[in-house]
């Protein structure tokens, strides 16, 4: 996930040791396909489903996930054993997701009941973009509503132009100022093409600040697809 490149070890760790009880509310997430065409709806954890226009899909997951994450498939062709291919989001050649997507993909990223018993949400464009998307709480305990609706697709820069989408400055550069896979990193003139256009969402990994929300843990939520 994103957020995790960036944060302080100790508290890294701290997060991913503690043990919560088993009697703690799973989160729901309620998936809608709002676009005028098909996507296939990916979630790790959760699988994948086909979702046409207008439908939904509803997952669980339990206090204490982490590394998770949302995102639609696009243009995918599978066969009646859930063999196939995407040209957008696809995780591995399966239907059922087990590992997350090919870039270009929109993410809707969370971690359930982490640091101060809240959890962490996001929209990444850190791996590019495909579809638009909303990712929102739907409980009276929290809220927040995280939108990426611009048309990235259409505006995408040349040099980030994919079949279906548009890349991320780090899958096409693969460089340390794009990539920030080592110490501290700031925007670039490309990121900044994702930035000026979702504000909400991360357009580099150390995008923290004005890309990372909580809401209290047992907060349920939904990710919309083309809001």
């Amino acid at each position: 996930m994103s957020f995790f490149k960036t944060l302080p070890i100790f508290s890294f760790h701290l997060m991913i040791t503690l043990i919560f009880p088993l009697t703690s509310h799973a989160a729901n997430f309620d998936i809608r396909n709002n676009c005028p065409f098909t996507v296939w709806a990916a979630a790790v954890p959760g699988g994948g489903r086909r979702l046409d226009n207008g439908q939904s899909w509803s997952i669980s997951a339990n206090p204490g996930t982490t590394q998770a994450r949302i995102w639609a498939r696009t243009n995918c062709n599978f066969d009646g054993s859930g063999r196939g291919r995407c040209e957008t989001g696809d995780c591995g050649g399966v239907l059922e997701c087990q590992g997350y997507g090919q870039a270009p993909n929109t993410l809707a990223e969370y971690a359930l009941k982490q640091f101060a018993d809240q959890d962490f949400i996001d929209i990444s464009l850190v791996d590019g973009f495909n579809v638009a998307m909303e990712f929102s709480s739907t409980s009276a305990g929290c809220s927040r509503v995280i939108k990426c609706a611009a048309d990235i697709n259409g505006q995408c820069p040349n040099e980030l132009r994919a079949p279906g989408g548009c890349n991320n400055p780090c899958t096409v550069k693969k460089t340390e100022e794009y990539c920030c896979n080592n110490g501290p990193c700031g925007p670039t003139e490309l990121s900044k093409f994702f930035k000026d256009r979702c504000p909400d969402a991360y357009s580099y990994p150390q995008d923290d600040k004005t890309s990372l929300f909580t809401c209290p843990s047992g907060t349920d939520y939904k990710v919309v697809f083309c809001p």
